[in-house]
């Protein structure tokens, strides 16, 4: 089952969002402020890196308020269902009674599992989109506040969880309004930290979740606003900020404009490339981002005819066409501009420490199911221009043609 999203004009859209944002240098000192307003004892997710570099601080931010701080430091980079379960064990035997992620997409993902969990009766599994439909969480989930370090995956701003099935080898999605973190603290200081790789990575995500809600058949005029505005903070501070990731003003607008990312797709919806990069990351192991990455210069080429009005505005937003361009002519450009903007941050290179990239004939094996997974998630549905199984298939062929393979064009440019 999947919920119908009219327009405003057809019937009313409920805007969803955190019910708090705490935005800008310092951010994160209020964290336990907010979290005395929930409860007493405070489960803190993280990966054991962000732990390490900025566990300290929350810590004591949420022990100065007197929160009891029970810590689960164990999430991994692409969480699993078994990861999930023994969060959830830890929340239940210390009692806890409010949820604080630290670090990015998989910490949070992660808190609002665990609050699923804590919420609800049944596995973590049975509320994904393809057993219990959008909207599959029957019950509110316990009060999350997210202190975010990376710009971004916008997860603290969705009602969207993604996990793996590694008995599956596929990731999949629960999506529900009960799971939107309470609070956001949106600290660009903690983004310092990020090395140039996962500012890459983060930052190309926030560039393809503007894109996919812009373009969705689900987007409407708010969301459009959020991923416009995304759009342009990305396109001018993204290098930067990965040129010089001390920059705080180009770290501070990539966090804002990720946040906008985050709001726009949540309202709208993600697409294609999405679809897509869920069984490429599980199949070659790579970060999200990256997959990401290495599918939205050929996707939006493809799509491009679907919403040429659309594409046409992104690429004026690069400022690689102008108003005397038609949008059919503007609406091409705008995949070469991110294909070179992924270019200039060496997304590419990455592919050398953090995938695992099979040889063609593995890796066409593999296209059918991947295909096949990236039409059972529902997100090709929202694309402009509506891909066939067969479609999917040759942008799989294509992508690996040009930028997976070891002699690639795009992994020779890169390298």
């Amino acid at each position: 089952m999947e919920l119908e999203y009219p327009t405003p004009a057809q019937g009313p859209r409920v805007l969803v969002s955190p019910s708090r944002m705490v935005v800008g240098r310092g951010a994160v000192e209020q964290v336990g402020d907010y979290t005395t307003l929930y409860g007493d004892t405070a489960l803190v997710v993280a990966t054991p890196e962000i732990y390490d570099i900025h566990g300290e601080t929350v810590i004591a931010e949420l022990e100065a308020n007197g929160i009891e701080v029970v810590p689960f430091v164990d999430v991994r980079s692409d969480p699993t269902v078994a990861n999930v379960e023994d969060a959830y064990s830890r929340w239940e035997t210390e009692g806890c009674e409010v949820i604080v992620t630290l670090g990015g997409g998989s910490s949070i993902d992660v808190g609002k599992a665990i609050g699923v969990l804590a919420a609800n009766e049944g596995s973590i599994r049975s509320f994904a989109v393809d057993e219990a439909g959008y909207g599959g969480v029957p019950n509110p989930t316990p009060p999350l506040i997210a202190v975010n370090t990376t710009a971004g995956t916008g997860s603290e701003a969705t009602q969207t969880i993604v996990l793996t099935d590694t008995e599956t080898t596929t990731k999949f999605i629960i999506v529900s309004e009960h799971v939107v973190p309470e609070v956001a603290i949106e600290d660009p200081v903690l983004t310092l930290s990020l090395p140039k790789s996962h500012t890459a990575f983060t930052g190309i995500d926030a560039l393809t979740h503007a894109i996919e809600a812009f373009v969705s058949v689900k987007t409407y005029s708010v969301p459009d606003d959020y991923a416009r505005a995304a759009i342009r903070r990305i396109a001018r501070s993204f290098p930067t900020a990965w040129a010089n990731g001390d920059d705080i003003d180009a770290r501070t607008d990539m966090m804002i404009g990720q946040l906008q990312a985050g709001q726009a797709f949540t309202n709208a919806s993600v697409a294609l490339v999405h679809g897509m990069a869920r069984p490429l990351g599980a199949q070659l192991h790579i970060p999200h981002g990256l997959a990401n990455a290495l599918l939205l210069p050929y996707v939006m080429k493809f799509s491009a005819i679907g919403a040429p009005e659309k594409y046409a505005e992104i690429a004026r937003i690069f400022n690689v066409a102008d108003e005397a361009d038609s949008d059919r002519k503007a609406a091409m450009e705008a995949a070469d501009a991110v294909r070179e903007l992924c270019t200039d941050v060496g997304l590419a290179t990455y592919l050398d420490d953090f995938g695992e990239v099979p040889g063609r004939e593995e890796f066409l094996d593999v296209i059918p199911e991947m295909a096949q997974d990236a039409i059972d998630s529902g997100s090709p549905a929202n694309n402009p221009r509506k891909p066939t199984k067969s479609e999917i298939e040759s942008l799989f062929v294509e992508v690996y043609d040009d930028a997976l393979a070891s002699d690639s064009p795009r992994r020779c440019r890169a390298n």
